[in-house]
């Protein structure tokens, strides 16, 4: 009873905070996790003078000493593409799938202003990068203790432990604060779906605050 009450209370106040109730039954933590980074690939399926593209682009560097592509960014969505001479571009920063496409295609049109026959092929999301905060500390010794097969934790080396998800196949950093990163996501379920799966584990090592010691 009382869990169903936390449930009712976590969804209203992710509703009063993000204006949409949560559905529940695909969210049964109450908890969504917010993506933060979409990376996707393209092939323009042309060869690409980069250095002519620095030139003549106002939002590209080209830097060949230190990277072999050309990194190029617009404000809309708010993304960064590595594009390189094969024809083969990298897009990064947008914080959905179909932002991360609509500024794929931005900048296939850009190369194609610049006099480049340049297609739209193959575009692929590679990698979802999603967070969240369950609102608790976390005992990061115990899980890492009861859960060593999937777990790295050297807090001399990184704060986080590092969780590695078989199914789906999701790297998890969880954090004393309670806070959570997901990454390794083809599609957002994935993502939805790997904070569930680890959400019971990580409210069995919640940290009880002591008091008066």
């Amino acid at each position: 009873m009382a869990d169903a009450a936390a449930a009712d209370a976590a969804a209203a106040a992710a509703a009063l905070d993000g204006g949409e109730p949560v559905d529940l039954s695909k969210h049964p933590s109450g908890i969504v996790p917010t993506l933060q980074n979409i990376v996707s690939t393209v092939n323009l399926d042309c060869k690409l003078d980069l250095k002519a593209i620095a030139l003549q682009a106002r939002n590209a560097e080209y830097n060949p000493k230190r990277f072999a592509a050309v990194i190029m960014r617009i404000r809309e969505p708010k993304t960064t593409a590595l594009i390189f001479a094969s024809g083969k571009m990298v897009c990064t920063g947008a914080k959905s799938e179909q932002q991360s496409k609509l500024a794929a295609r931005k900048y296939a049109r850009i190369i194609q202003k610049l006099g480049f026959p340049a297609k739209f092929k193959d575009f692929k999301i590679q990698n979802i990068v999603g967070s969240c905060d369950v609102k608790f500390p976390i005992r990061l010794e115990g899980l890492a203790y009861s859960h060593g097969a999937f777990s790295s934790y050297e807090p001399e080396l990184f704060p986080g432990l590092i969780y590695r998800m078989k199914q789906p196949k999701i790297v998890l950093l969880i954090f004393v604060s309670g806070k959570i990163v997901l990454t390794g996501a083809k599609v957002r379920d994935e993502t939805y779906t790997a904070f569930e799966n680890i959400y019971p584990v990580l409210t069995e090592f919640r940290k009880v605050q002591q008091w008066g010691v």
